[in-house]
């Protein structure tokens, strides 16, 4: 076989192939790591699930945490993708409950239907490592960042009185993650609506507050 043939066969590029075969260690990372839990999980047994070998899983990722938050990256940036996309259908002449709750529930609903996105986003992420809590932190940032905003448009319409939102915003995230994890643990017992209910309850309550 030539190196073009073997570069592009079966239909196939070498590219294409790669690929496919990142997609199979993202599956077996979302299956494993979301039912079983990141700690349990070896390298081994992903390559074994995806049906790769270990060089090519090497290939892809440095190693386990690599995976893990690259599918923490997937599910956060489906969900900001979300959430922009909800924004943006009421509009900005939306009042704020239309907007809070367009935007918690797009956030609430990508990342928790799927109880392995729920338990990947909310507990394996958590305190792996140095590296996976810098990671972290960024996109906590980021999700500080973009309630803020929304925060000060609230102000800004009269709709909530001009104050610094940081601390909302940060309080409002762990509230988030708290009762999503609260969510999944309970065996999704209740609808998660009741959960979106709750934390736009939660993030109006916190915008109106009369601080004095």
């Amino acid at each position: 076989m030539t190196e073009a043939q073997q570069r592009h066969y079966a239909g196939r590029s070498a590219s294409d192939r790669r690929a496919e075969r990142r997609e199979r260690l993202m599956a077996a990372g979302l299956e494993l790591f979301g039912t079983e839990g990141y700690p349990a999980i070896s390298i081994e047994r992903l390559c074994a699930t995806a049906s790769v070998s270990t060089r090519n899983f090497y290939e892809e990722f440095s190693g386990r945490e690599a995976l893990l938050t690259a599918l923490h990256d997937r599910a956060l940036n489906n969900a900001l993708d979300a959430v922009v996309a909800a924004a943006a259908e009421v509009g900005d002449d939306a009042g704020t409950l239309e907007r809070v709750t367009a935007v918690i529930r797009a956030y609430v609903t990508t990342t928790a239907s799927d109880p392995r996105w729920a338990r990947l986003s909310y507990v394996e992420i958590i305190g792996v490592s140095p590296a996976v809590e810098r990671h972290r932190m960024e996109w906590r940032r980021r999700w500080w960042a973009l309630i803020e905003a929304e925060a000060k448009r609230a102000a800004d319409r009269g709709e909530a009185r001009a104050r610094d939102f940081h601390l909302t915003a940060v309080a409002f995230i762990g509230a988030v993650n708290e009762l999503v994890h609260y969510w999944s643990l309970d065996g999704a017992q209740r609808p998660l609506a009741d959960v979106t209910d709750e934390l736009v309850n939660l993030a109006m309550a916190s915008l109106t507050a009369d601080r004095g």
